[in-house]
């Protein structure tokens, strides 16, 4: 089956056509994700489609699979969530979200009123607004940081989870300085080009650092992909596991991976690897936990993880510096604001 960005749209607008027909509570769809660019990692991508209902839906996410390399990736929005435009131009995900997206299905006028709402002034990319989406994922990192700064017991998954969460949100804290945030099959592949836009190219070493990326290479990463799988697999199976693991996506993040791996940036592949088998080890004992506390410990997360959260602070209060430099050369309160 030959896949390209044009079937896959195609796909897309099959679909809302028809759940829309079935379903008189969704009100719009619209594409979100990386369709809208660069889909394709490795031969897999998926579709993700944004459906907005009248009432609040009953399943907030749902995947479906195409191929095994293609899937469509459901997200469901309830109409009240756009009621705001102060707090969706001030959103870091759904004010990116909704700023310039595909237009799928409408059954009213809804997009032209969420984005005139949104657009109002043309202020959105100005630095009042966009200082205070990435002061938001800021705050979030340091929300997480927060929550491990004072373990002193045994390091699990959990604790691993937190801490890369904290890292997802610092950095694209750092990555709305320049448009949309970056998730998680391209983060470290797409960061360096978003550090050097915000003048912090150093900040990719930091980031791979905190990772444990220096201590590994990508042989070492291509060793644990058997367990990873054979990790991922049962996981998605096992009930209470974060629904990012589950069986549909499991190309999507192999492949995704492997063709990292052999590609310019070979450690890039470590965040999706990581990040899916900390997910997975949180439902997860015995030997297929041992496995995840191994790499984890080649990384220097488990012995090493005080000095990580400490360099995580570090790496925190830089961001934050960086940001009041940029709110004292536009004027602004160095200090975060409460809204606008």
């Amino acid at each position: 089956m030959r896949v390209t960005r044009d079937s896959l749209l195609r796909i897309a607008k099959e679909t809302v056509q028809e759940r829309a027909y079935n379903d008189p509570d969704i009100v719009a769809a619209y594409l979100a994700g990386s369709l809208r660019g660069e889909p394709m990692i490795g031969g897999t991508a998926d579709i993700d489609i944004v459906f907005v209902h009248k009432n609040t839906p009953m399943k907030s996410r749902e995947f479906v699979k195409l191929t095994p390399d293609f899937h469509i990736d459901i997200s469901r929005r309830a109409k009240d969530e756009f009621k705001s435009p102060r707090e969706l131009r001030a959103d870091p995900w759904l004010g990116y979200e909704m700023y310039d997206p595909v237009l799928l299905y409408e059954r009213e006028k809804f997009f032209d009123f969420v984005q005139a709402s949104l657009r109002a002034g043309f202020d959105f990319e100005q630095p009042p607004l966009m200082l205070q989406r990435c002061r938001t994922l800021l705050a979030h990192g340091r929300g997480n940081w927060f929550d491990i700064s004072e373990h002193d017991g045994e390091v699990g998954p959990k604790e691993i989870r937190k801490y890369m969460k904290s890292l997802f949100h610092a950095v694209n804290a750092v990555v709305e300085l320049s448009g949309p945030p970056i998730w998680e099959r391209r983060f470290l592949l797409d960061f360096p080009a978003r550090a050097e836009a915000a003048q912090k190219p150093g900040m990719v070493a930091a980031v791979y650092g905190l990772l444990g990326a220096n201590n590994v290479d990508a042989d070492k990463v291509k060793s644990w992909l058997s367990d990873w799988k054979h990790a991922f697999k049962l996981a998605a199976e096992t009930p209470g596991v974060d629904r990012r693991i589950h069986p549909t996506r499991l190309n999507y993040y192999e492949k995704a991976i492997k063709a990292l791996l052999d590609g310019e940036t070979p450690l890039s592949a470590l965040w999706p690897a990581l990040h899916t088998w900390t997910l997975s080890a949180e439902v997860l004992s015995g030997d297929h936990l041992k496995f995840w506390q191994s790499a984890c410990a080649s990384l220097g997360l488990l012995d090493g993880f005080p000095e990580r959260v400490e360099g995580l602070d570090h790496f925190l209060d830089e961001i934050e510096i960086m940001f009041e430099e940029i709110a004292t050369a536009n004027g602004l309160d160095t200090e975060p604001s409460t809204g606008l």
